[in-house]
């Protein structure tokens, strides 16, 4: 059986599934289109020309858009987890099923399809993200049994605060932008999370108990102490801190009064993405186990719902999946030999390069699912100086409080880190036990980390181990290759000219490097490109 699933609007995507093995994941933001951009035609093409015949099912995800002075519903709609609807239809003359489920459902089953296989009467699922947030209790025939809201908008509030303490965002009719939650995540390990200011405590209440964040009431919150105080000011920071530990307890206060202890937790929507709080939920040792998918946010919904197909057709939702899983890079173009020097990539020669100080665009098979660079497009650099985090910045254009995260060798978690435990999809904080990783070191001593091993990312853990050679430890700053507010580069003509911009001397392409000459653009090791960026939290602007 061979089922496509459709993610419309907002991070749209195509996923593929046939007999249970995932063959495609597209999501239509990457090869630098517009981040969260919506499901294109070029998507379109993309799977026809690579699937090779027309599906058995064709998954429409259920969800929303403005039309006039309403909401309109595509497909099975937004919200609830009723059972989905199947009917004949018609794809380019063959015979097909036209199915369609819920886009809260899309969340459920993905989690629970790409979760380990193990024989569990309940399962409990957390679906927490912009829009939504409550857990679902599922049974052993995958069938939703309980339904607890907890808290609307959970992902939206992050933004709201940030919004807030934004002296740019307007007082009224403005929606926060959900990137912005990100921020705000680097931006609490900042603030002090024992704080007892009555004032912002009050404040951090009112945000939990606003209706709707769409439209933002930010006029509604002049009175708050961080109401245009700045998003990197220290009381914003502490409010941020707070309003992260009020979101978990009020979740975590549910799970224990409406969940039965014990059974395994499967997280997804775009919560799932905030490494503290998915940390938090595997020490609060209520649940047997955590799963959190590399794409919980809507870029997986277009695989949630072909997973929920699956499951309606078979029974069964489980499926084989690969986190490399989109398409393969385009070399639409040859670097020029005159610019670029042509190498057979070796790993010491590279680490050496690295420890050098030398920044490398490397491009390994198809592109990573999921909005997190795992060694498939990704930027990587030493990650021992401070200033590597700084030129890493500079050249993603990104404000100079966001961490850089760290690529490490799974035989050097334990040493690296306080906790060991495999994390292929870089979805977990810990703790960093050497004061010489400067660059991956959060201000709190925290580091999002990506795990390697041989078997999830061979050649990356090949350099890791040559790496670990020269200097001890086999870990590497690692942030994703992509141009500002574009999905990840999947193309050498986008890739030179990201190189030529961004002042990159040093491209892997699979087995192959290019180096750029000496005296030809830009001088290698020494650029830093020229970005204003606003001071750490708590500086003083100049």
């Amino acid at each position: 059986m061979l089922i496509m699933g459709v993610k419309p609007g907002h991070d749209g995507a195509l996923a593929v599934i046939e007999d249970r093995r995932l063959i495609l994941c597209l999501e239509s933001e990457k090869d630098s289109f517009q981040r969260h951009s919506d499901l294109t035609p070029m998507t379109f093409l993309d799977v026809a020309r690579l699937i090779g015949r027309a599906p058995d099912v064709v998954a429409v995800g259920g969800w929303r858009i403005a039309g006039g002075s309403a909401q309109r519903s595509i497909g099975a709609g937004y919200h609830g987890v009723e059972d989905p609807t199947q009917r004949p239809t018609t794809f380019f003359g063959k015979e097909a099923t036209l199915f369609s489920s819920s886009h809260v459902r899309s969340h459920i089953m993905a989690a629970i399809g790409m979760a380990p296989r193990n024989d569990h009467p309940l399962q409990a699922v957390l679906v927490w993200e912009g829009v939504t947030g409550g857990f679902y209790l599922i049974d052993e025939r995958f069938r939703v049994v309980r339904s607890v809201p907890v808290l609307t908008q959970p992902g939206a509030r992050y933004a709201f605060l940030f919004a807030i303490a934004d002296e740019t965002f307007p007082d009224s009719g403005a929606i926060p932008n959900l990137d912005d939650s990100g921020k705000l995540m680097a931006l609490a390990a900042y603030g002090n999370r024992q704080a007892t200011d009555g004032d912002i405590s009050q404040a951090v209440e009112r945000i939990l108990k606003v209706d709707t964040i769409y439209p933002a009431p930010k006029e509604e919150f002049r009175t708050a102490p961080f109401y245009n105080a700045g998003v990197d000011s220290e009381i914003a920071t502490t409010a941020a801190a707070l309003l992260s530990r009020r979101i978990f307890q009020l979740f975590a206060e549910a799970a224990e009064q409406y969940l039965p202890a014990g059974v395994p937790l499967r997280i997804a929507g775009g919560c799932g993405l905030n490494c503290e709080w998915n940390s938090m939920w595997r020490r609060s040792g209520y649940f047997s186990s955590v799963f959190v998918p590399p794409c919980p946010n809507d870029s997986g919904s277009a695989l949630g719902t072909a997973i929920d197909a699956l499951h309606a057709n078979t029974g069964t939702p489980y499926i084989d999946w690969d986190v490399y899983s989109g398409l393969d890079f385009n070399w639409d173009t040859e670097p020029a030999p005159d610019t670029w020097r042509r190498l057979t990539f070796e790993p010491r020669a590279l680490a050496q390069a690295i420890s050098d100080d030398r920044i490398v665009a490397w491009v390994q098979g198809r592109w990573e699912i999921g909005p997190r660079a795992l060694g498939g497009r990704s930027i990587l650099a030493e990650p021992f100086n401070a200033r590597t985090r700084d030129r890493l910045n500079a050249i993603k254009k990104r404000e100079d409080y966001r961490p850089i995260a760290p690529s490490c060798r799974i035989e050097d978690v334990g040493t690296v880190f306080h906790e060991d435990f495999p994390d292929p999809y870089m979805l977990y904080f810990r703790t960093v036990r050497s004061a010489e990783l400067r660059a991956v070191t959060h201000v709190d001593n925290s580091a999002r980390v990506q795990t390697v091993s041989q078997n999830s990312n061979r050649r990356l853990h090949d350099l890791l181990s040559a790496f670990a050679g020269q200097r001890g430890v086999g870990v590497l700053c690692n942030t994703s290759l992509n141009f500002k507010t574009k999905g990840f580069i999947n193309k050498m003509s986008d890739l030179l000219e990201f190189c030529d911009t961004h002042g990159l001397d040093d491209i892997v392409v699979d087995g192959t490097w290019f180096q750029r000459r000496r005296g030809v653009g830009w001088s290698s090791g020494t650029h830093t490109a020229a970005v204003e960026q606003p001071p750490a939290p708590g500086v003083a602007k100049a």
